[in-house]
């Protein structure tokens, strides 16, 4: 049974369009990133974490109990341009401010995952180059006042309103949205064959 440790509805989404049969159960972790911590390491760190604190929580959770083979699913995505790493916005203006370090540039969009089952764990990471057109202040004062970047990293969701500004994407599009799915399968696909008897 795959477990996904996320509340957000966009990696819902997306498994279920994968065909994947999935519970979710979601605890809270600190986000913050560490002193001195890269993209890469902060991403499959907080992933793992997500994963581990959904396994812990598991046990106490009596959809899961006297169930076999549990898969747990952690994600964690942000956005990085010029080594800054912008993660979800924490009011308008700091939406405002990532949306004119993005603007006419291209960024890179992270997404950690990890899976974890019994003993097993694996983590690994996927980045997607994500090109945006130059904005202007009424377009971004505009789009912050939809209330549509607050709860995204970087402050946008491709899929939605900000989709006018993407001329062009190098990777994943599906790691833009929160879960790259492949990258996913290949973990599920893998994990599962080790803990299958």
């Amino acid at each position: 049974m795959l477990i996904l440790a996320s509340a957000s509805p966009r990696r819902s989404e997306l498994l279920a369009n994968a065909g994947y049969a999935f519970e979710i159960l979601s605890v809270p972790v600190d986000e913050d990133a560490l002193p001195g911590e890269s993209a890469p390491a902060m991403v499959r760190r907080l992933a793992g974490n997500k994963a581990r604190a959904a396994q812990r929580a598991a046990k106490l959770d009596p959809r899961f109990a006297g169930k076999s083979t549990l898969l747990f699913l952690g994600a964690d995505t942000i956005v990085t341009v010029d080594g800054q790493i912008l993660g979800k916005p924490r009011d308008a203006a700091d939406a405002r401010r990532m949306l004119h370090l993005l603007s006419g540039r291209t960024h890179q969009v992270m997404t950690g995952v990890a899976l974890l089952a019994d003993d097993i764990e694996e983590i690994a990471a996927e980045t997607t180059e994500v090109t945006f057109a130059s904005l202007s202040e009424t377009e971004i004062a505009e789009y912050v006042g939809t209330g549509d970047p607050m709860d995204k990293a970087g402050a946008y969701a491709i899929q939605g309103y900000a989709s006018r500004w993407v001329p062009r994407i190098r990777g994943c599009y599906f790691n833009v949205v929160g879960l790259p799915i492949s990258l996913v399968t290949a973990l599920v696909e893998g994990v599962a064959a080790a803990v299958t008897p």
